[in-house]
């Protein structure tokens, strides 16, 4: 098979190979069939070996999407009340001209930090994902959006710690005699390594899951361990307890290839597994069981979700998560380690897409899960906010703080442009929406966040109406204000030839046209039955050792170099605890808060929906269900809750409707309400976020979705 033709039975069949756009570890190599310039079919390339030929739910029906009758594609101008979705068809030229115009006046009246951009990864590619806006926003002068929804507290810690390690390759955790899933719903939200997990076990592996509530994954396991949440720190630093008092440290990986063990050995006497069974409603005798059995049984491994950072202390827990494998000696063999994310391996060049040195040193700085109180004064913003750009992303569901972002949305004095493919809820409140291609019109090239193969998106179909792919918006917006830097005349065939340091080991045997024509290929290391990568040692921090005792925290002096751009939440030569420590969630079961509001509300991702992707869409909406509120019999009962009866799950902040769903797989004080659903779909008109905190976890300015205190009501009898 080539990029795009393989002999068929008639000349105008062509198979194009393509790649996953999403926000998810999978990053699927895919094969579109063409039949006379319409997509007839997309299914995973089966010569992939990581995802195998297969797709999930959310992207095995994604002609549906594509070929919706409620794509966007033509440039709109609003033309009744924000909120209301009364828009008139306008031409490219007029909305470009408009927000050009638009952008001039208010820098002219209120200065370019005026104007802000909301974006994240509604598409993941190199070109078209995270960053392809960057460099306008920087040449403009604009405030600058800081990005860190996703693994940013996590990384800081796991590289205070061990360095921008790869860590284990997924692939190899057939070679895992223990695997132990912490914070991750594997079956919902990172399926194609459970072919792995489930090989491993016929192997006679162990797999432990710990996580609130009792998931796809959980069920699947040998073993759950149900853990309040935002106590995840305690169970880690109390295995830590055991592991060292015990006498079960590989005594010679220790002392070759870490440091600070003198320091650990001390600081973890307080966390006693009894002192930990209070704290995470865990049983003192499975503290003692885990701890013991993940380091007699070798290779372990430790597979981290993005949840297990968001809460008060999501950094300090990850910082003694990635301390684990060291201690028992689990890097000496392939499948021994912790998985974060892989894509440290991938030399992408990610100044050549943010282009920093455009932007005005001293230019401020907000947070976008602080979106909500910036757009409504809450920051107290010198300059306020007077314009906002969203592309990729539907800050509506996705952010914190919903009751409040909505009000932001409704200003009148707010201009807003949204580029999109469905007039989602945020799209709903623009005054311009321009239409954006999916990843069937549009070329793209991938690094992976869950494994070690790069991706090529070959576009396989030219875009539906007007719709346009990101970097030609871009370069649309950039020519209107007469920007005249070479970054800005970029095509994407240039950008391309940018996209990674092509020199690099990693990048050995891997060319633009190989890529082209195969569709993907594994970076140049070793294969999954030899990669240890750690076996001697050789971790990327300053000692070339874990860092037990961090010698960047201790002087202040640590930066994740990742892409998203923004501040830090640490101020240079401040320093942090070189040592991992447990920070208890930011309102105790004792506080006056949770007297109030005495259960804990999670939001993870839905099985169907990617983020807010395909929530508007019939199928996933059928195979997800209606929105639900799971609550524990225990809960359910003092309430006087039923299933099918109407609840209200209310804060201070906020508040939304849902159906109750009784159900013993989340523990008691738990409930789990999965974000995702629109808003504009829901009861009430809310959603999960209008409960969200704004408040950030300890490092990397994470956020804290997990760290949501709740009361529940009936509002209704049963349906």
């Amino acid at each position: 098979m080539t990029a795009t033709v393989e002999p068929t039975t008639t000349p105008s069949t062509l198979k194009v190979l393509g790649a996953c756009p999403h926000d998810c570890p999978d990053t699927c190599a895919m094969v579109i069939t063409v039949d006379d310039g319409v997509a007839t079919d997309v299914t995973g390339n089966k010569a992939m070996p990581y995802t195998n030929g297969g797709l999930c739910v959310k992207v095995d029906h994604y002609l549906d999407r594509v070929y919706s009758p409620d794509r966007v594609l033509y440039p709109m101008r609003r033309t009744g009340p924000k909120g209301s979705g009364e828009f008139e068809r306008i031409t490219w030229d007029e909305a470009i001209t408009e927000v050009a115009d638009r952008y001039r006046s208010i820098i002219d009246e209120h200065g370019a930090e005026a104007i802000i951009p909301c974006n994240y990864l509604g598409t993941q590619g190199i070109l078209q994902g995270l960053n392809v806006g960057d460099p306008f926003f920087n040449k403009l002068g604009a405030t600058v959006a800081e990005r860190t929804y996703c693994d940013s507290g996590a990384c800081t810690a796991y590289v205070l710690t061990m360095g921008d390690s790869a860590g284990v390759d997924p692939e190899s955790f057939v070679h895992s005699k223990f695997i132990l899933i912490w914070a991750a719903n594997i079956m919902s939200t990172n399926l194609h390594l459970w072919p792995y997990i489930a090989e491993a076990r016929r192997r006679g592996a162990k797999v432990v899951v710990v996580d609130p509530v009792r998931t796809r994954t959980a069920k699947a396991a040998d073993w759950h361990i149900p853990i309040r949440p935002g106590t995840d720190g305690a169970l880690a630093m109390a295995m830590m307890h055991v592991i060292i008092n015990e006498g079960l440290t590989d005594d010679a990986y220790v002392a070759e290839h870490t440091v600070g063990i003198e320091e650990l050995t001390e600081r973890v006497q307080q966390y006693t597994p009894e002192w930990a069974s209070q704290e995470t409603g865990i049983p003192v005798e499975d503290i003692y069981a885990l701890a013991r059995e993940y380091a007699t049984t070798q290779p372990s491994v430790i597979r981290i979700g993005v949840a297990v950072e968001r809460h008060a202390g999501g950094g300090q827990t990850v910082r003694a998560l990635a301390c684990l494998p060291a201690l028992v000696g689990a890097w000496r063999n392939p499948g021994g380690g912790i998985l974060q994310l892989p894509l440290w391996a991938f030399p992408v060049n990610w100044p050549a897409f943010m282009h920093p040195e455009l932007q005005t040193p001293g230019t401020r700085v907000v947070n976008l899960y602080q979106l909500g109180e910036a757009l409504t004064g809450g920051l107290d913003l010198e300059t306020p906010l007077k314009a906002l750009f969203v592309y990729n992303s539907n800050p509506v569901v996705v952010c914190p703080d919903q009751e409040r972002m909505v009000r932001g949305l409704m200003r009148e004095d707010l201009f807003t442009v949204v580029s999109e493919q469905f007039m989602t809820d945020t799209a709903d409140y623009a005054d311009i929406v321009l239409p954006a291609t999916t990843q069937l019109e549009q070329t793209d090239i991938n690094f992976s966040w869950g494994h070690l193969y790069v991706t090529y998106n070959n576009q396989s179909i030219a875009p539906l109406g007007e719709a346009v792919p990101n970097t030609e918006l871009f370069r649309r917006l950039a020519a209107a204000m007469g920007f005249e830097e070479p970054c800005f005349q970029r095509s994407d065939d240039d950008m391309i030839a940018e996209a990674f340091d092509w020199t690099a080991p990693a990048m050995e045997g891997i060319t633009v046209e190989s890529l082209k024509e195969l569709g993907f290929q594994r970076l140049n290391v070793p294969s999954a039955d030899e990669y240890a990568p750690h076996a001697e040692g050789g971790f990327p921090t300053p000692s070339g050792k874990v860092e037990f005792y961090s010698s960047g925290a201790a002087g202040g002096n640590f930066v994740v170099p990742l892409f998203r751009q923004g501040s830090n939440d640490h101020q240079p030569g401040t320093p942090v605890d070189p040592l991992p420590h447990y920070i208890a969630p930011r309102e105790g079961r004792d506080s006056d808060l949770a007297a109030r509001y005495p259960l804990s509300m999670l939001s993870p991702k839905a099985h169907a929906f990617i983020n807010s992707s395909y929530a508007n869409l019939d199928f996933h909406r059928k195979v997800q269900k209606e929105p639900a509120l799971l609550i524990n019999p225990e809960d359910a009962q003092e309430r006087g809750i039923e299933t099918g009866m109407t609840v209200r799950v209310f804060n201070d902040r906020g508040a939304f409707t849902v159906l109750a769903k009784v159900d013993p797989s989340t523990m008691p004080g738990v409930t789990v309400s999965s974000m995702g659903h629109w808003r504009k779909n829901a009861l009430a008109l809310a959603t999960p976020a209008s409960l969200n905190p704004t408040a950030f976890a300890d490092l990397g300015n994470a956020p804290t979705f997990s760290d949501t205190l709740v009361e529940v009501e009936i509002v209704g009898g049963a349906s």
